[in-house]
């Protein structure tokens, strides 16, 4: 639903299509209530999207703070002249029977073959819903979206308020929504939004074998596996272990007068004159210049040359940035990294990991530019 907007001229029909592509990702939630794993402090996730044209979308995320935890995060469509970046900020709170999590954070998504600004294209804000589970001491576990987010566009001088309704103790339904699209600078009304929003294509991820040690699939492999199987006392032992060393390297870092920065995001630069003024409430943006007005193979070169994303990548060690004395400037720019691998975080029991057996086939165009960020893909890319 999202990929065909930034071709639509009238501004109007763009923006409402923007808020339908919002409310339409709401569905795809947990299946239940569970226990949530703690993201630890430079965790990372990858992963990418072969869509129905035969065109590539990417995504990059790290945690960047633990207290309080924050994710930022990066996607990019390059042929469609989509971007997205974000942070998530989530707080929770218990409310006797309920646990709300409340998911502060904004994200800005760009249409970059639109808007008057030669970099940062037709930019939407965007916040998000609250989240609650029901039912935590007694009566059935329920998972619910509440309270007001919004869709803005100030270029266009349009603005959706959503209003995610909760279910009362009397009356009421579950995942119903209300809300308005209006002229932000006079109010008038265009549109009204009623209806539920529970009324895909799902992402590609690199194998675990592939993947770097603070990955969150190879970070939490042992302990997701340990749940699946129900066995409950080695899940909290693999769990335990994960959190208990991150406190460790807190306390060392601390020990050494030692401040930690991630290693794929940097610091906004807002203000006046900065290069993302009126982006602040970001706090972190992707650590790279991707050109918005380079031609999409370009960008996808400098997509991939950030982190591995697609099958065959290597991790390259110049990007594993080390930690800094307090009384350093945190990098802002892409600069020369140290050369410095981080130890292993938890015991995986060795790299006995089979092989995954991929076909043999490899995607020319693909390849071409895995070579072009001087990471050639070592062994069989994916069959596109």
């Amino acid at each position: 639903m999202l990929l065909h907007i930034p071709a639509i001229d009238d501004p109007v029909e763009r923006f409402v299509s923007v808020v339908k592509f919002y409310l339409s990702g709401w569905h795809i939630r947990p299946p239940g209530v569970k226990k949530p794993l703690n993201p630890i402090l430079g965790e990372i996730f990858t992963c990418y999207w072969e869509l129905d044209d035969r065109k590539w979308a990417y995504y990059i995320s790290e945690q960047t703070s633990h207290h309080p935890p924050k994710s930022s995060y990066f996607y990019m469509a390059p042929d469609h002249h989509i971007r997205i970046d974000g942070t998530l900020k989530p707080r929770s709170r218990f409310l006797g029977n309920s646990a709300a999590s409340l998911m502060e954070g904004i994200a800005f998504l760009s249409f970059l073959n639109r808007g008057t600004g030669p970099n940062k294209g037709e930019q939407y804000i965007i916040t998000q819903p609250n989240m609650y589970a029901r039912g935590i001491l007694f009566g059935k576990m329920k998972y619910e979206l509440g309270d007001h987010s919004f869709v803005r566009c100030p270029e266009l001088d349009l603005t959706a308020d959503v209003d995610f309704k909760t279910k009362g103790w009397v009356g009421g339904t579950y995942n119903a929504i209300g809300g308005v699209i209006k002229r932000e600078s006079t109010g008038e009304v265009l549109y009204e939004l009623s209806g539920l929003w529970s009324d895909e294509i799902s992402p590609k991820v690199r194998p675990i074998n592939e993947q770097d040690e603070r990955e969150s699939q190879r970070l939490w492999e042992n302990t997701a596996k340990a749940v699946k199987e129900r066995n409950h006392e080695v899940a909290t032992d693999e769990k335990t272990k994960i959190e208990d060393r991150q406190r460790e390297e807190a306390a060392s870092r601390a020990q050494e007068d030692v401040e930690w920065h991630p290693r794929l995001f940097r610091r906004v630069q807002g203000g006046p004159d900065g290069s993302e003024e009126g982006e602040e409430d970001l706090e972190w943006i992707i650590n790279a210049t991707v050109d918005s007005s380079a031609p999409p193979e370009k960008q996808t070169e400098q997509i991939l040359s950030i982190y591995p994303v697609v099958d065959g990548q290597k991790l390259n060690r110049d990007r594993a940035i080390p930690p800094r004395k307090a009384d350093d400037k945190p990098a802002v720019t892409d600069a020369e990294p140290n050369h410095k691998v981080e130890e292993n975080l938890i015991d995986f029991g060795g790299d006995d990991t089979p092989p995954t057996q991929m076909p043999a086939k490899k995607p020319d165009a693909i390849e071409d530019l895995l070579l072009s960020t001087d990471r050639p893909a070592e062994g069989p890319l994916i069959d596109f």
